[in-house]
């Protein structure tokens, strides 16, 4: 049943798509899912070991998408913040950055978020991984070379600690709307609208 699930994250049925990322964007490794130029800028700082965060991706995200995002509203950029366990989920963000393009970025994303208990739980954990990042094309030698990337650790890291001092984030998932934190934890739609047209 989970490889069937991959499968279909991996073929776009569940993949939230992507806009291309822009040229001056403030790091090299933001992918942007939406327009570049859209009025709205909100920043998700997550880890992918986080089940919070991966309940907003399945439970939030897709209707945020539908009425903000896709209609040119607003434009998600989303930022690695490893939680524990630290080392899973930093090898899962590198690993997703290493994937592709932004479309493949965050259809990782979303393949690592909906199998999270799976990979988390695993005897190998990054074996696991590895195993995910198969159903989207990426070999096992293209993954290993992807986790020797110090540049990609560096600019990981450097962003958890901009974060940090930057907006005060302790925790994810944590929401950045147009510069102003407006939360942390798990938030519903509803919750996270409020604060999108506040900032309309």
């Amino acid at each position: 049943m989970r490889k069937f699930l991959l499968s279909l994250i991996f073929a776009g049925l569940f993949t939230l798509g992507a806009g291309a990322a822009t040229a001056d964007k403030p790091w090299p490794i933001d992918e942007i899912m939406g327009k570049p130029d859209a009025p709205i800028t909100i920043i998700e700082y997550a880890s992918l070991t986080c089940p919070h965060c991966a309940d907003f991706a399945e439970k939030t995200l897709p209707q945020i998408k539908k009425d903000w995002i896709d209609t040119g509203k607003a434009k998600l950029i989303f930022r690695d913040f490893p939680t524990a366990p630290g080392q899973l989920a930093l090898a899962a963000a590198m690993i997703s950055h290493c994937s592709g393009d932004s479309q493949r970025y965050f259809t990782f994303l979303d393949a690592f978020y909906h199998s999270q208990r799976n990979w988390i739980q695993a005897s190998n954990p990054l074996e696991a991984l590895k195993g995910i990042a198969r159903f989207g094309g990426m070999s096992p030698d293209q993954v290993d070379k992807c986790l020797q990337d110090r540049n990609l650790l560096d600019q990981i890291n450097a962003r958890v600690g901009d974060a940090e001092t930057r907006y005060n984030v302790d925790s994810t998932p944590s929401f950045i709307v147009n510069g102003k934190l407006i939360g942390s934890g798990f938030m519903t739609y509803d919750e996270f609208a409020k604060s999108l047209n506040a900032a309309k």
